[in-house]
C-alpha cells in the first residue's frame, strides 16, 4: 500500500465517524475541499460510492460502513500503540475511559481510582455509568466493569471482586405475614418484585440451582422496576420477595433488615471483572489501574 492510500483511508474514516466534512477537516488540519477531493479519489480508486452526501450530513453507504468497520479496529490499535510508546517518555498520565454499572462503580471502581488519582495527578479517569453491554472499541472506552459471565470471549478479563450469589430476600415484616418458601416452586404463592433488564427489556427469570440441576422461575407481584436500589427499597418496605446479587444485600441482612431464604438453591457465580480488548497495549497509567483493581482474596 502506498503512503497516499493510507492517508486516504484515514481521511475517509474520519469523515465517516464525524458525519461531516467540516468537522473532519478541522480534526485533520486540512481544508474541506481538499478532504472532499481525497475521499472522491478513494471512491474512484475502489470503484465504489462510500459516502452519501446531503446538504446537512454525510452518511456512509453500505460499502462505506463495511470499510469503516474494517479500518476502525486497525487504526485504534495503531493509536493505542503510539500512545503507549509516547507514554514511556513521561510519568504515568493521560485519560482512562471506563464503562461500569453503578453499583460496581461505587463499591469497587471509585475506591481504586481515588487512590490512583491522588498518587498520580497526571492520570485522568472518566467513568460512564451504564447497564448496557458496551462495545469498547466502537465507543472508545479503554475498559469496562461487568459480571464475569457477561464478558465476550475475545476480551481479557481480570477478576476484581469475589464470587457472588443471587439471594432471595424479604423484610421481617413480610415474613411475619407470609410463610417462608421452602423451594423455588413455592414462589408462585408469594408476591415477588420483578427486575426489568435494561439490556433486553424483558423480566429477569429468577435463577436457581441444586445438585447441579438449574431451575428458572418466572415470578409475579405488584411492583416491577429496572433499578436495583428501588427494588431493595420495595423489599425493605414489605412489598414482597426480591432476588438480587448478594453484594447489594449482605449489609442489610447483617443488620436484620432483610431475611434471606432458599440459600441452598443459590450457587456462586463469577463476580465483577475488568475487561478490555486483547489487542490493547497497556500504557503505564492503565497498568497502574489494573494493579489497583486486581482482586486479592
Amino acid at each position: 500500500m502506498r503512503r497516499d492510500e493510507l492517508g486516504d483511508l484515514v481521511a475517509f474514516l474520519t469523515v465517516a465517524e464525524e458525519r461531516s466534512f467540516t468537522r473532519a477537516a478541522a480534526l485533520l488540519g486540512t481544508s474541506q475541499s481538499s478532504l472532499s477531493h481525497t475521499v472522491r479519489r478513494l471512491e474512484d480508486r475502489m470503484g465504489l460510492r462510500l459516502l452519501t452526501r446531503t446538504t446537512r450530513t454525510v452518511v456512509p453507504t453500505e460499502a462505506g460502513e463495511q470499510l469503516a468497520e474494517t479500518l476502525r479496529p486497525a487504526f485504534n490499535d495503531i493509536r493505542s500503540r503510539l500512545d503507549a510508546l509516547g507514554a514511556m517518555r513521561h510519568a504515568p498520565g493521560g485519560t482512562i475511559r471506563i464503562t461500569s454499572t453503578r453499583h460496581a462503580a461505587e463499591t469497587i471502581l471509585m475506591p481504586a481510582v481515588k487512590g490512583l488519582m491522588q498518587s498520580y495527578p497526571d492520570i485522568n479517569i472518566e467513568i460512564s455509568v451504564d447497564n448496557r453491554l458496551i462495545d469498547l472499541v466502537n465507543e472508545r472506552f479503554d475498559a469496562g466493569v461487568r459480571l464475569g459471565e457477561h464478558i465476550e470471549k475475545d476480551m481479557i478479563a481480570l477478576k476484581i471482586g469475589p464470587e457472588m450469589r443471587m439471594l432471595v430476600v424479604a423484610s421481617p415484616d413480610y415474613f411475619a405475614r407470609h410463610p417462608k418458601p421452602a423451594t423455588p416452586h413455592d414462589l408462585t404463592q408469594h408476591r415477588c418484585i420483578n427486575l426489568r433488564l435494561a439490556t433486553v427489556g424483558g423480566l429477569y427469570a429468577w435463577e436457581f440451582e441444586k445438585d447441579g440441576k438449574p431451575l428458572n422461575v418466572r415470578v409475579e407481584g405488584q411492583f416491577t422496576c429496572n433499578d436495583v436500589e428501588m427494588i431493595v427499597d420495595a423489599a425493605l418496605g414489605g412489598f414482597g420477595l426480591a432476588c438480587l446479587p448478594d453484594d447489594y444485600l449482605l449489609p442489610l441482612i447483617r443488620e436484620g433488615k432483610l431475611v434471606p431464604v432458599l440459600e441452598d438453591w443459590s450457587p456462586p457465580f463469577p463476580g465483577y471483572h475488568l475487561y478490555y480488548p486483547s489487542r490493547r497495549l497497556a500504557s503505564p497509567a492503565f497498568s497502574l489501574l489494573v494493579n489497583a483493581l486486581r482482586y486479592r482474596s
